[in-house]
């Protein structure tokens, strides 16, 4: 027997998007509505199993009487709004953001960056050499994910999944102020010496490859990372008797990371360090 689980019943809400009337239910953002009606709107700092932070405003649309430009991310949807996603003033801002990220962050294991540069007609260069960058090597200093700064774009995303979203950790959060602000752990000390507790949930939700496991890292780093090649494998986590679902990525016959999937109700698409990086004696064929 089929069990669906019945809800308190929400009321639907009808606005129009560029135009075209659509009903969503009552709670909907204004990007849900969106990606409902089918319309592509670029984000970084959103995520399905995250709060809304306001942070990278690459999502923002016109709203008629809006005084300014409103993050579709966060907004939510009300009775009678009229949405235009694709107004020049829209285009304009995306492409400033783009353009101010992509000069000062590396997006390179950004996935879509480079289409949306392309779609928006953003020209990071035009600021020129001297625009500001970290500049700083990738902090290697332990086996199991690696944290690389000059992709980092301040999204929070990272600090809310360790923090009271879903971890409860609090090992990391942002230092410093203004050009010198960084995510870190308290002090700035090494991982190794901080709260961490090495679950993987930051890695998770980066969007950029700020953090990534470090078996990714050195396979990129060695050229040999392909996606195109990689399959993935659904199964149960056997460490314990919480029944996680995993995501085995794999390439060449070998588990490369284990990801979970964000829509699964025991997970949420966070696991621990066992889930996500005790894979290892699955490939141990000596």
């Amino acid at each position: 027997m089929t069990v669906t689980p019945l809800g308190i019943p929400r009321r639907l809400l009808e606005f129009t998007i560029d135009g075209a009337p659509v009903r969503v239910p009552e709670g909907s953002t204004v990007l849900d509505a969106c990606r409902a009606a089918g319309k592509d709107i670029p984000t970084l700092c959103e995520g399905d199993t995250l709060r809304p932070k306001n942070a990278c405003r690459l999502c923002v649309v016109d709203v008629t009487g809006s005084r300014t430009l409103v993050p579709a991310c966060s907004r939510e949807a009300e009775p009678g709004m009229e949405v235009r996603t694709d107004s020049e003033r829209a285009r304009h801002s995306r492409r400033i953001v783009l353009e101010l990220l992509a000069s000062s962050v590396d997006l390179s294991t950004t996935p879509r960056a480079a289409e949306w540069i392309k779609e928006y007609g953003a020209k990071p260069d035009r600021f020129g050499p001297d625009a500001a960058r970290l500049n700083e090597e990738p902090k290697v200093d332990n086996d199991l994910y690696v944290r690389d700064y000059d992709k980092c774009i301040l999204c929070y995303k990272c600090v809310d999944a360790c923090g009271d979203q879903w971890q409860n950790s609090f090992a990391i959060s942002v230092a410093g102020r203004g050009f010198d602000a960084r995510i870190a752990v308290e002090h700035d000390a090494p991982l190794t010496d901080s709260a961490c507790v090495y679950c993987g949930n930051c890695v998770e939700v980066c969007p950029t490859g700020a953090l990534s496991p470090r078996t990714e890292f050195d396979m990129r780093a060695a050229g040999t990372w392909d996606e195109s090649r990689q399959t993935e494998t659904a199964t149960v986590c056997a460490y314990c008797g919480v029944g996680c679902t995993l995501t085995l990525h794999v390439q060449d016959n070998e588990i490369v990371k284990v990801t979970s999937p964000h829509d699964n109700p025991v997970t949420h698409g966070n696991l621990c360090i066992k889930g996500r990086f005790g894979y290892q004696h699955v490939q141990n064929r000596g």
